[in-house]
């Protein structure tokens, strides 16, 4: 295990690969991995890209790679696929469109199963971002699963919180309603050579202007794109880096930062509990409080309070 983590600490691809693999399947050495990497977390700019399916995520994503590679920095990738609520399976076909990028020793792409967890992320994506800030990742972009209006999950881990929008996805009373916009530090009008695009633009702006905010309070930007083009991704990366100079002046990013371990950390607990709870007497303790609820002899309260006294 020393030696695994000294070589993903070192950029090698194959450990990063096998340390993303334990995070997932929950690997019994996953404690030893967290405590040797714990020292190395919190260097790298967490960006979350999200908005609805076939906005543009991957597209966006592959162009920002390119922007940041030039400037030098070292950038990981997770995107996270759906998973089929049938078959558990998922496509992982994220990577297809960023094929160009495979041979840089600079990037790690890896995409994920969202293994039905809701929220438009994988249960695992915190500790993977983790593994990759241990491997030495300058920003790591986190693509979520294509979103409706409320999963909003990927603002507690990112630094940075892109929604993408693109024209036609509806009016200004759905720019209003959509609880997604309000996560947004940043807007990106994607495919904005478009009809409609400026319209979007508009309305954008206009639900931004009913927003009460204090003096010094971060203002969404609001940022024009054609990503297929590769238009507009520098002013994508310059308004990241400015929100960035933003979070460290003000001391918003240790507070996000707080607030992203404690997420974590409770997700962490309750999925132990969890565990817990289906190892009690073998799983027929729950088995047999669902039936005296189903039969009505019990609430279903009752019941939650007296599985939790068997802890």
């Amino acid at each position: 295990m020393p030696a695994l983590i000294a070589k993903a600490r070192e950029g090698d691809p194959r450990s990063v690969a096998r340390l993303i693999s334990m995070v997932e399947n929950g690997d019994p050495a996953l404690n030893e991995v967290a405590a040797a990497l714990a020292k190395h977390a919190g260097d790298a700019q967490v960006v979350g890209l999200t908005g609805s399916p076939g906005v543009g995520k991957s597209t966006t994503t592959n162009e920002l790679v390119r922007a940041l590679r030039r400037s030098g920095r070292r950038v990981g990738v997770l995107a996270v696929d759906p998973s089929s609520p049938f078959t558990g399976g998922a496509i992982l076909g994220d990577r297809i469109r960023m094929q160009e990028h495979t041979t840089d020793p600079g990037v790690y792409i890896r995409s994920m199963s969202s293994r039905g967890q809701l929220g438009g992320l994988s249960a695992a994506t915190p500790q993977a971002v983790r593994v990759l800030e241990g491997a030495g990742c300058d920003v790591i972009l986190v693509e979520t699963v294509g979103v409706g209006q409320a999963e909003v999950e990927v603002a507690s881990l990112a630094d940075t919180t892109l929604v993408l929008l693109a024209p036609g996805m509806g009016d200004a009373i759905q720019a209003v309603k959509a609880g997604i916009l309000e996560i947004a530090d940043i807007f990106v009008v994607n495919k904005a050579d478009r009809p409609g695009a400026d319209a979007t633009y508009r309305d954008i702006q206009g639900m931004l202007g009913l927003g009460e905010r204090a003096a010094g309070d971060w203002r969404p930007q609001v940022v024009r794109a054609t990503a297929v083009k590769g238009e507009g991704i520098d002013d994508v990366v310059a308004a990241i880096d400015k929100h960035r100079d933003w979070l460290e002046k003000t001391g918003e990013l240790g507070r996000r930062r707080e607030h992203r371990a404690a997420v974590e950390v409770e997700a962490i607990a309750l999925g132990t509990l969890r565990a817990r709870l289906a190892d009690l007497h073998d799983g027929t303790a729950l088995s047999d409080l669902a039936v005296r609820v189903a039969a009505g002899e019990i609430d279903p309260y009752a019941a939650a309070e007296e599985l939790v006294k068997g802890l």
